[in-house]
């Protein structure tokens, strides 16, 4: 007689476990920064067996590609408050909190060294920057929609992610809510006046 199969919850122990390494990488990234430990002191710290890392993800350069991809997508949803100046100030506001926050600054600190680190690094980057772009070309082309002038997502990336990135990863100050304001100011300070 054949055992009923049990269940398999969403959310049950492979969730719990990505999670666990995923903490431990953001952890690791932030204390001793990247190239620094092992998929051992990965697996040690998130209390999971170095075969588990090695058969989910593959690789150290696998699974830092994953943590970086992750964090990064899944953060700052895209606001929608009916204006394009309330999108982008919203939004903004969502990424300086996400980036200045725990582990905000060791996983900018990943993506950047992925960044170049190879083939695979260049295809995270390349993955994340695509993600990026097709989210903030959602939040503009609903301003279209609607009629307003906006910029394109490139200007967004240029005009206030990136100066709050730079920010960050240098160590150039908080990023105040004065400060990211201005960002959005000075991208919109002439809506009359073509972007690009």
């Amino acid at each position: 007689m054949n055992e009923p199969q049990r269940a398999r919850r969403p959310g049950g122990r492979s969730a719990r476990v990505g999670a666990q390494v995923h903490q431990a990488v953001t952890e690791l990234v932030s204390e001793r920064g990247y190239g620094n430990f092992t998929v051992g002191e990965v697996a040690a710290r998130a209390e999971v067996a170095d075969s588990s890392i090695y058969r989910r993800w593959g690789s150290l350069e696998s699974l830092l590609t994953d943590v970086a991809l992750t964090r990064l997508n899944t953060q700052s949803p895209m606001p929608d408050t009916g204006s394009l100046d309330g999108d982008l100030r919203t939004y903004a506001a969502q990424v300086a909190r996400e980036i200045t926050g725990p582990d905000g600054p060791a996983v900018l600190h990943l993506a950047v060294a992925l960044s170049g680190s190879g083939r695979q690094g260049l295809e995270a980057g390349n993955a994340l920057r695509a993600e990026r772009t097709r989210q903030l070309e959602s939040m503009l082309d609903r301003a279209r929609e609607r009629g307003e002038h906006s910029p394109d997502a490139l200007d967004v990336l240029d005009h206030v992610l990136a100066p709050m990135y730079i920010r960050v990863l240098f160590g150039m100050g908080p990023l105040t809510p004065d400060y990211v304001d201005g960002l959005v100011d000075r991208l919109l300070q002439d809506r009359q006046a073509p972007f690009g």
